[in-house]
């Protein structure tokens, strides 16, 4: 089954099994009324909301774009972690991805299966392992990195380059919360 048959709000999942398919609404597409419109003012107020609403825009495109590279948002994470950090551990990852370990097992050993990276000893930690890109994986991730630069590009092509910058900085300011007494004791 293609990625682009999976629903858009369980793009972030691992499929478990067959679903039944689901195309994405295009990225510009309105859905069809069959009555009054529906009043989600208050929705539209609450940043998880707008947040949510814009990930699954860009999870749209993203997964018809990534798939003829066999890419899900994570893999493509995953991936761009390792092409910019050799050596990596998944313990690395998952802390600078917000993966659960089990999770992450999971996807290393696909990627790994495909070619795409090597588990080489680590160079300090006997127990660890590093991840490292394999060639293929060099040349895959080169290519899907270009796409995603190309599609982020085209699904921001309503905000100037200045609000673009500023929307992710604010975005950051949210998810990058620094630990309270209450959290890291």
């Amino acid at each position: 089954m293609s990625e682009t048959a999976l629903s858009t709000a369980n793009a972030l999942r691992r499929p478990r099994g067959p679903r039944k398919p689901a195309a994405p609404a295009p990225l510009d597409s309105a859905p069809e009324s069959a009555g009054p419109e529906i009043d989600t003012s208050y929705l539209e107020t609450l940043l998880g909301y707008n947040a949510r609403r814009t990930a699954l825009a860009v999870i749209t495109v993203f997964l018809r774009r990534m798939e003829p590279f066999g890419m899900r948002p994570v893999d493509f994470s995953v991936l761009s972690v390792v092409a910019h950090n050799p050596g990596v551990t998944s313990r690395q990852i998952c802390a600078a991805l917000d993966i659960l370990p089990p999770n992450l097992v999971g996807m290393v050993k696909s990627l790994q299966k495909r070619g795409l990276i090597l588990r080489k000893p680590h160079p300090t930690d006997r127990r660890a392992q590093g991840l490292h890109l394999s060639a293929p994986g060099e040349r895959l991730y080169r290519e899907a990195q270009a796409t995603a630069t190309a599609l982020e590009r085209d699904v921001a092509d309503r905000l100037s380059a200045e609000e673009l910058q500023t929307l992710i900085g604010l975005l950051r300011k949210v998810y990058r919360r620094p630990a309270t007494p209450a959290q890291s004791g």
